[in-house]
């Protein structure tokens, strides 16, 4: 037994699964003046046609059919009886959720959760990122910047020419990429040439602002915490380098502050324990706090408002 599209619509209309302005923008056909379509669905109750039964033709169906009483009653002998699920018209469904990977053979049964189980999958947002091999490393592996390590009492870098002969615009974005470095003596390397530089540079750094932005940023996102610390005393470093810096760095907050929001108060719990990391000056809260306190004393009138809205959490901390 078949029924036609427009039952088919009333149907889903009755069970409130066809929208009101389904059939057209100004609402449902009147009867008899629907669309014109011969596509029908065979009911539950009805018979399927098989992919190897034989559909009779016109004339079978005029004169009874071929080698039968009826074309009616040959028809349905032919083809057996198979109930179907009339699409939208059922309660079936999977009664396990599809939405997470089932790797450890875990699912959700349907009794009203969502997705695994075990709940939702952390955000990662302090995850560690992968660091690939830096355009500071490369240089230094060449030879092209032109110093050495020295091995002394304490470690020091032994400048081949005069520091403050450099060119600025080239050599300190290099030194600033290899910021993210953790491996030695890269590490070192990158970190002492960027105290360097900024201690000897005075007029030339302001110049090159906007190139550090991107090796900062990407440093900082990096989420390993030794290139945090590493990255926030450079930076406090630049801020007084030299006049202006700070100003400088205004319309820059929003590629370099973002990260300090993760980190900000993140203080370890250790109870009545001491933290020796506060002596090292390793603690990232403190240097972040440090440091924002610096970007708002040397940046000028509109430092404070532009900290304030990329990192809410932070108080003024000048009279």
């Amino acid at each position: 037994m078949a029924f036609s599209r427009a039952e088919r619509k009333k149907l889903l209309r009755d069970r409130e699964l066809l929208p009101p302005l389904a059939e057209s923008p100004f609402g449902p056909f009147p009867p008899g003046h629907g669309v014109k379509n011969e596509t029908t669905v065979v009911k539950a109750t009805g018979v399927a046609p098989s992919a190897s039964a034989k559909v009779p033709s016109t004339t079978e169906k005029r004169h009874g059919g071929v080698g039968s009483g009826g074309g009616e009653a040959a028809g349905a002998e032919s083809v057996p009886e198979r109930p179907i699920l009339v699409g939208h018209t059922g309660t079936g469904g999977m009664n396990f959720s599809t939405f997470k990977g089932n790797g450890e053979n875990i699912r959700s049964q349907s009794d009203g959760r969502f997705g695994d189980p075990k709940g939702p999958g952390k955000a990662g947002a302090l995850k560690k990122q992968k660091i690939p091999p830096t355009e500071f490393r490369s240089h230094y592996e060449r030879g092209d910047l032109p110093l050495s390590i020295q091995q002394a009492a304490t470690r020091s870098l032994l400048w081949r020419v005069n520091v403050a002969t450099l060119d600025y615009h080239y050599f300190l974005p290099i030194f600033f990429d290899g910021l993210r470095e953790l491996e030695e003596p890269f590490r070192f390397v990158a970190t002492q040439g960027c105290y360097d530089l900024l201690e000897r540079g005075e007029s030339k750094i302001l110049p090159t602002i906007p190139q550090l932005i991107l090796p900062i940023k990407t440093a900082l996102n990096t989420r390993h915490p030794a290139v945090i610390v590493n990255v926030l005393k450079v930076l406090q470093k630049l801020v007084l380098s030299a006049d202006y810096v700070g100003q400088a760095l205004v319309p820059y907050y929003r590629q370099i502050l973002p990260i300090f929001n993760l980190y900000k108060d993140r203080n370890k719990n250790l109870g009545d324990r001491i933290d020796f990391t506060q002596r090292k000056r390793q603690n990232i809260s403190d240097l972040i706090n440090e440091t924002l306190a610096l970007l708002e004393r040397y940046g000028g009138d509109d430092a404070y408002i532009n900290i304030k809205y990329m990192v809410p959490t932070y108080e003024s901390g000048i009279a």
